[in-house]
């Protein structure tokens, strides 16, 4: 369970979203694809084949809202027959990258499938031996996500993540992972709605989490406030002394639990603010002390290697 951090937004700012590039990490995967009772297809080919005087022209274009400017890149296009195969998946027949895209197809049915970054739309589509065009709307926007330390102090991006999750939870009470691990200041592509989303400073308990709603045709730029410092335990003979080394690190919470263990002469990370205990052991000795987290004050703290600070190994945390 994380400790203390709640959420707390600075700012979530809307602005018109135009139809940019595509970021190398919103991808343009089919893993969230569902097609109206199919979940599953075969192929794929990255066009359809050479057409003949019998095959139907049509071209695909799709928009964020209604009645808006045509996404000129970053779509990606799929072409699924509407029957399952012998082996039951939906064959694919042809696909697309890009923008507005051109198919030469038989004439019949098909299920097209338009996906910008995770957002994604489907709609069912009739191909004749007339050119004609289709549009879709996505209902979709964009979503940039970053934080900072009280104050507004900037976190270095390298320490810093986020996760996207779906905003309805299960029967266990869980959100369904959409996207894991965004960097700070990425913009994704999702579908409009609202999502859960869950901010990381370092790798312990330094966590924020908070509901955002994405509009579609928009960009959602929303930034979260941590209370949490970078601290760095070191075990020294004198204050101000050198770190001694092959010490190993446990870091205990408020209520004695262990959350973070570690080895080294230096024991850095980030805690969300709050009362703690370090553990230090060296060789047969084992050392403690209590120390408090304050909110965007980074801070070296030194465990005095002393008898006073000693305890005994039987009562310690190894």
């Amino acid at each position: 369970m994380f400790l203390g951090s709640r959420p707390l937004f600075l700012f979530a700012l809307a602005v018109t979203l135009a139809a940019a590039p595509a970021h190398a990490r919103d991808g343009g995967a089919l893993q969230d694809f569902k097609l109206p009772g199919m979940t599953d297809y075969r192929g794929p080919h990255d066009r359809a084949a050479p057409h003949s005087e019998k095959d139907g022209e049509i071209t695909l274009s799709a928009q964020l809202i209604d009645k808006g400017p045509d996404i000129t890149r970053g779509l990606v296009w799929r072409v699924f027959k509407p029957k399952p195969g012998p082996d039951g998946k939906l064959p694919m027949v042809a696909s697309a990258h890009g923008g507005t895209s051109v198919f030469h197809l038989d004439p019949g049915s098909y299920l097209v499938h338009a996906a910008y970054g995770r957002a994604g739309a489907t709609k069912r589509i009739t191909v004749t031996d007339h050119a004609k065009h289709e549009s879709m709307v996505l209902d979709a926007g964009g979503l940039k996500l970053n934080a900072v330390l009280s104050g507004g102090v900037r976190i270095p991006p390298k320490k810093l993540r986020f996760s996207i999750y779906d905003s309805e939870t299960d029967s266990h009470g869980e959100h369904a992972l959409i996207i894991p691990n965004v960097q700070p200041d990425t913009v994704v592509r999702l579908n409009a709605g609202t999502y859960h989303v869950v901010s990381t400073y370092g790798a312990v308990n330094a966590v924020i989490r908070s509901d955002i709603r994405v509009e579609a045709g928009k960009l959602t730029a929303a930034t979260v406030e941590h209370r949490a410092a970078e601290i760095t335990l070191k075990l020294v003979r004198d204050s101000g002394g050198e770190a001694i080394a092959d010490t190993s690190w446990s870091v205990l919470n408020q209520a004695g639990d262990p959350i973070k263990e570690s080895v080294g002469a230096f024991a850095p990370m980030v805690l969300a603010e709050g009362d703690y205990t370090a553990i230090a052991k060296n060789r047969d000795r084992i050392y403690q002390k209590d120390f408090t987290v304050v909110a965007g004050r980074n801070t070296e703290v030194e465990v005095i290697a002393s008898e006073e600070n000693a305890i005994d190994p039987e009562e310690g945390a190894d």
